[in-house]
């Protein structure tokens, strides 16, 4: 019976349209909250989309309580031209290849932001600790690979002073 009200349910809910634009294919969940599949519409909901109902008058709760001890402001424009505001940790970004990754509240959880995309971008780089110096060019692929190695097994070589030396802040 439980399979037969499951199938019932697929099949009705590729009828549903949005009673606001009108998209064929709209979800109505066990509490008669409407869930469209079209992004413009109002009834779009992203967060059900990922598992999470957020409802009227309600807040969706986080995965925990992450507060930056030194607080970044990044302001983004996203891919469908939304501006956002993050806050992140400045110990925590990072920059790899053209994108920037941190730590931001409320949850904690890394994130990788386009560094074309960053609305502020000078200040957020002036913030967060620099690797090499500004004019100074970055390590060869070796040298990062030396640095790595030993920065992650905790031991020491000639070569390995010697890039250390050279690149202090790695």
């Amino acid at each position: 019976m439980g399979l037969l009200d499951f199938l019932r349910r697929l099949l009705t809910a590729a009828n549903i349209r949005c009673p606001s634009c009108g998209t064929l294919g709209a979800h109505k969940d066990s509490d008669g909250l409407i869930h469209c599949k079209n992004p413009l519409c109002p009834y779009f909901d992203l967060m059900q989309r990922r598992g999470k109902l957020r409802q009227a008058g309600t807040t969706v709760p986080t995965r925990g309580d992450f507060r930056p001890e030194h607080p970044v402001s990044i302001r983004y424009r996203n891919a469908a031209g939304q501006d956002r505001t993050f806050s992140a940790e400045r110990d925590s970004i990072v920059r790899k290849s053209n994108h920037l990754v941190a730590r931001v509240a409320p949850t904690g959880e890394r994130i990788t932001l386009s560094r074309e995309r960053i609305q502020n971008l000078s200040e957020v780089e002036a913030a967060f600790r620099q690797l090499v110096a500004s004019n100074q060019q970055w390590p060869s692929p070796r040298e990062r690979q030396i640095l790595g190695y030993h920065k992650k097994h905790g031991t020491t070589s000639p070569r390995y002073e010697q890039v250390r030396a050279k690149y202090p802040n790695w």
